[in-house]
């Protein structure tokens, strides 16, 4: 979050009056829809008065509340229950989600750590296995939870690979609680740490203790503090290392680097992509030394070689550069991997050697360089695809890389330093025919004349006619990466002969920072006219009709979905929209809202924000009487990242607002967060459930 802008924050006059305007249950064509009460509650902004009837949904505890969840859920459970869709559509999910599942593996102490799903799992269960091929389970958690409801979220594992801290999040929670196990005898020590959010734990080398960081309780996102953890003690008496008491957004990443010599925080608000970077002398005990401190770029730490650090940073680089600096003389910066046309989405530190995924048209390439930054050689990847992970141990000198495309499974590979090749580590038996379909990518032109990247998957051999059901996905945020990838679940869609179209959409990465920011802040309606345009383009060229033309996004891609709904419904046959943001003048106030402010700015804060937020905020642009598409609106119960409310507010506004031709549902998910953690058991269900709600709509037989 940029802490100056808040210091300079705008507070606007808020006035609130609650009187009840009971509303009857209205009859919306075919549908009843439950009652949602109507309160007169308004907020002025900037000399605006901007009403705000559902606010009452913004309290999940509720009984109104609780009663209005329990109907909006009966009623797309009748309607998505009615035949026998359903169950067929689940039973052929299962089939294709029913295969072998890995991480990429990690060495530590001469031994392999990874995840893997043996099939239809809830979890994942970590195992070791050692150089000889000897297989160990170190956690399993599904015997942690009845329903798999209660998820290994992150691993910290000590160098020697004898000990590892471990997160454990219920019902998707970005909460976790964390314990410290021997991974040698299975037995936990009795430190426990509750109300830990994203800690970055990092160990010493001699596994007397770790430094972490920790918020002060589930109630506060502010505050973030360093800490450190000696082994046997407990956490009541850990030593505060650092915090900011100035700037209470500011949060830390605490790193000892390999050499153990120093201890390294990188500074981050929110999810403003620039960063601060400090580090101590763990020999001397020193201060801390504020090597870049201007929040100027982003500066990732890479690792060092004695006092010559090494960064990843954007610094007068928007697409990626390798730099290195020496702390010595610190106003010595180098350009060790300069600047290419091509982005960087991933990259790797070892002992003799850099690993960089460079991004051309969101498809990517595998290059190694030494530490003087000259290319050595590029890695043949197996098709055009996307490297999911890269993980490199300095231990025996081993790089394991993973990588899938639209028609390729996630697999694992190991790179042989000799001869430059990629060898399959870990390979899914997945009996699935790669050769029965097709994948494309094209270019279409957005509304001001950007060309924006479109990949299109479907059976071979399909027509043409303007008349095949299509989904088209999008996200279109926060520098993240839309690339070509595998998914079990758009097999459901493909194999029934539906097209599936991913548009690579400014607020992205793919192309670099400037694309990024080309679609934030004050220039995010580019998303929103790049995803248009999309549609447009799948329509004029044939692939289908507004009629037959579904859209799906999630989280920051549930308010793309909702708010090119509110602009454009008549364009699409068909809405998904999971786990929204739709109330942008309100969402920087609950849980970590205000992490966001950086990408999309905050109505209270000045008329210009309001007034773009206010633009294309998706529940305060429903209009009265308009035909929307038929829409799936899902969120869950306990998401404390993007909280429910959001889904709630918007479907009450659309139910009442809607002409009542086309169905408007809710689907609230109970025990589970905002997908991370999430049982197989309740993903089966959820999937069988937006596939039966499209084949219903599209009357797909």
């Amino acid at each position: 979050m940029k802490i100056l802008l808040m210091l300079f924050f705008i507070a606007i006059l808020s006035q609130s009056c609650t009187t009840k305007i009971d509303k009857k249950v209205e009859q919306k064509g075919a549908f009843v829809y439950p009652e949602s009460k109507k309160e007169m509650v308004s907020d002025t902004y900037h000399g605006v008065i901007v009403e705000d009837p559902y606010r009452w949904l913004e309290n999940p505890e509720g009984k109104d509340t609780i009663d209005w969840v329990s109907k909006q859920n009966e009623l797309t459970e009748s309607f998505l229950k009615n035949g026998e869709i359903r169950d067929s559509l689940k039973e052929e999910y299962k089939k294709f989600i029913n295969y072998e599942k890995y991480s990429t593996p990690a060495k530590k102490g001469g031994k392999y750590f990874f995840h893997k799903n043996s099939g239809l799992q809830n979890q994942a269960v970590l195992y070791t296995q050692s150089e000889n091929g000897e297989l160990k389970t170190v956690l399993d958690p599904n015997e942690l939870s009845k329903e798999g409801t209660v998820a290994l979220a992150e691993v910290n594992i000590t160098k020697d690979g004898t000990i590892m801290a471990y997160g454990l999040s219920e019902n998707g929670s970005d909460w976790r609680t964390y314990k410290i196990k021997n991974v040698e005898t299975g037995v936990d020590h009795p430190e426990i740490f509750t109300d830990m959010r994203w800690p970055s734990i990092s160990w010493l080398n001699d596994n007397s203790g770790f430094y972490y960081s920790k918020y002060p309780s589930t109630k506060e996102t502010f505050n973030n503090k360093v800490y450190f953890h000696k082994m046997g003690t407990s956490p009541s008496e850990d030593i505060l290392i650092y915090e900011d008491k100035e700037y209470k957004e500011r949060a830390f990443a605490p790193y000892v680097t390999d050499d153990n010599n120093y201890l390294t925080l990188t500074v981050w608000e929110g999810t403003n992509p620039k960063t601060r970077f400090y580090y101590k002398n763990l020999k001397t005990n020193s201060d801390f030394v504020k090597l870049f401190d201007e929040l100027d770029a982003r500066y990732e730490f890479l690792g060092n070689k004695d006092s010559i650090f090494y960064f990843f940073t954007d610094k007068k680089a928007p697409k990626g550069k390798i730099i290195s600096i020496d702390i010595e003389n610190p106003t010595s910066i180098i350009d060790v991997v300069k600047e290419r046309e091509e982005s960087v989405s991933l990259f790797t530190m070892g002992d003799s050697d850099f690993f960089i995924t460079y991004m051309k048209d969101a498809s990517d390439t595998l290059l190694r360089f030494n530490l003087r930054g000259e290319e050595l050689s590029k890695v043949e990847l197996p098709t055009l695809g996307s490297i999911g992970e890269l993980q490199f141990t300095n231990e025996k000198r081993e790089l394991f890389v993973q990588f899938s495309s639209f028609l390729y499974p996630p697999t694992v590979f190991r790179y042989d330093f000799e001869k430059n090749k990629l060898t399959p580590h870990f390979t899914p038996n997945y009996s699935f025919d790669p050769q029965r379909y097709e994948s494309k990518q094209i270019f279409y032109t957005s509304k001001d004349g950007t060309k924006v990247p479109l990949f299109i998957v479907h059976k071979k051999g399909i027509e043409l006619n303007g008349d095949n059901p299509t989904l088209l996905y999008g996200y279109g945020g926060f520098g993240v990466n839309m690339t070509p990838y595998f998914s079990t679940s758009r097999l459901v869609w493909l194999e029934n002969g539906g097209i599936y179209a991913l548009a690579i959409l400014r607020g992205g990465g793919e192309y670099g920072e400037q694309w990024h920011q080309d679609g934030m802040l004050g220039k995010k309606q580019n998303v929103f006219d790049d995803f248009i345009a999309a549609g447009e383009w799948l329509i004029e060229n044939k692939y289908t009709s507004s009629s037959k033309l579904a859209i799906m996004g999630g989280s920051n891609g549930g308010l793309l979905v909702a708010a090119v709904m509110t602009q454009r419904p008549e364009l699409f046959g068909a809405v998904i929209c999971e786990v929204p943001l739709t109330d942008m003048l309100r969402y920087h106030k609950f849980t970590v809202g205000h992490y966001w402010i950086p990408e999309y700015g905050n109505a209270e804060r000045s008329k210009e924000e309001f007034d773009v937020l206010y633009k294309y905020s998706p529940l305060h642009n429903v209009k009265k009487g308009v035909t929307y598409p038929p829409s799936l609106i899902m969120s869950a119960d306990t998401d404390d990242r993007v909280v429910p409310l959001h889904a709630k507010k918007f479907a009450a506004a659309v139910q009442d607002a809607d002409s009542g031709k086309n169905p408007i549902f809710l689907r609230i998910e109970t025990k589970a967060g905002h997908g991370h953690g999430k049982p197989i058991s309740k993903i089966i269900d959820e999937v069988a459930d937006i596939y039966t709600f499209l084949f219903k709509i599209f009357n797909i037989k």
